[in-house]
């Protein structure tokens, strides 16, 4: 079986006869570890080149050897035409010929950026969410096609759809509202302004589902749906200003021809009803290691069949700390705890790859685990 085919067969309601095997947040690898995954400049990654965003892509997919990639959307063949980079003695640059503006690019920075300070406002009025948060235009599939926008995702589609699952990412709509007011301000604004986090909700969620057309349009097969720091509201208030956003976010998906994954990023602790009740079609967990325990059997006990479930293998503990024989042993677990799960299954790890993770360590475990997974 392809990669894409055993991520597809995991979906299905009889399962797969071979588990496969992946990385969330597979950008932040490829990030982190440039250098090792190909010999190619950094700034391949900002280029407005197409083959250059494909020779990198190309390195990086052959030396990982996971069952999906993350689909791109590309800048517009015009803007592409106006784009250019340009390697001085003093740094790398991108041109644009319609400004005449030349920015200086900076290689990616190993474990990411952090926020600036003042990146987020005071938002104390709907009038002030609606300025700041836009209403999507109607999309137009024919003009999205046309401009260009998808030439980089037909092109690796071509390479590599036939043998990988093609996804891409969207945020819950109560998730998003921690870009307009930060961690503070959005638990603030919950339980003092339930008005103002409800009409954030339907701007980001109208945006969540313009994406999904784009997604769509593209080739996507599933959509990863991320939610981060919800563990920290009461049920309640999980209820009233998330899962209403999020079943709305997961119908489309469906109603698109893809599957949804619900990556739930925190203690699923009194909310595990709520979780399934979403109703997408894969469920995600990180694994237990900030002061409480997610273990993939209790998971499985829980769902029993009602939707796919993703491993958590612990990205610092086992991928990354752990010998040969602990990773083995690891990724045996949870296959088999997958396997109860009608082999509705997706091996992954609960967190994204850290910096100091080896690259060979990364590929073990996609070796093993498609060793290991076979019925």
């Amino acid at each position: 079986m392809t990669g894409r085919d055993k991520i597809q067969a995991a979906f299905a309601p009889e399962g797969t006869p071979e588990i496969p095997a992946v990385i969330c947040y597979e950008d932040i690898y490829y990030r982190d570890h440039w250098a090792q995954l190909t010999g190619l400049p950094w700034w391949y990654g900002d280029s407005p080149d197409i083959a250059h965003q494909l020779a990198w892509r190309r390195d990086v997919i052959r030396n990982t050897g996971q069952d999906w990639f993350r689909l791109p959307q590309c800048p517009s063949r015009q803007r592409r035409r106006d784009l250019s980079i340009d390697v001085r003695p003093d740094g790398v640059y991108r041109l644009d010929r319609a400004t005449g503006r030349a920015e200086r690019l900076e290689a990616p920075r190993v474990g990411g950026g952090l926020i600036p300070e003042g990146a987020f406002a005071s938002v104390e009025t709907a009038a002030e969410i609606d300025a700041r948060i836009a209403e999507p235009p109607p999309f137009d599939v024919q003009a999205f096609a046309a401009s260009g926008r998808a030439d980089l995702a037909e092109a690796l589609l071509a390479e590599v759809g036939a043998q990988l699952y093609p996804i891409t990412h969207i945020s819950s709509a109560l998730w998003s509202t921690y870009s307009l007011w930060g961690f503070g301000g959005m638990m603030t604004m919950i339980a003092t302004r339930p008005d103002l986090v409800t009409r954030a909700c339907e701007r980001y969620l109208a945006w969540s589902l313009y994406d999904v057309q784009v997604a769509a349009a593209l080739g996507a097969q599933a959509i990863w749906i991320e939610e981060c720091m919800t563990d920290m509201i009461s049920p309640a208030d999980f209820a009233a200003f998330n899962l209403p956003y999020l079943r709305r976010l997961v119908e489309a998906i469906r109603a698109a021809g893809m599957q949804s994954i619900y990556y739930y990023c925190g203690n699923p602790a009194g909310k595990w009803e709520h979780l399934l009740d979403a109703g997408a079609d894969a469920v995600a967990l990180e694994e237990g290691k900030k002061g409480f325990a997610i273990d993939i059997e209790d998971v499985v006990e829980r769902v029993r069949g009602r939707c796919t479930v993703l491993g958590n293998l612990d990205a610092i503990g086992v991928l990354q700390d752990g010998s040969e024989a602990e990773l083995r042993a690891e990724i045996a677990r949870q296959i088999a705890a997958g396997r109860r799960n009608g082999s509705r299954f997706i091996l992954s790890v609960g967190s994204p790859v850290t910096p100091g993770t080896p690259v060979e360590q990364v590929r073990l475990y996609c070796d093993l685990a498609h060793e290991l997974g076979k019925g």
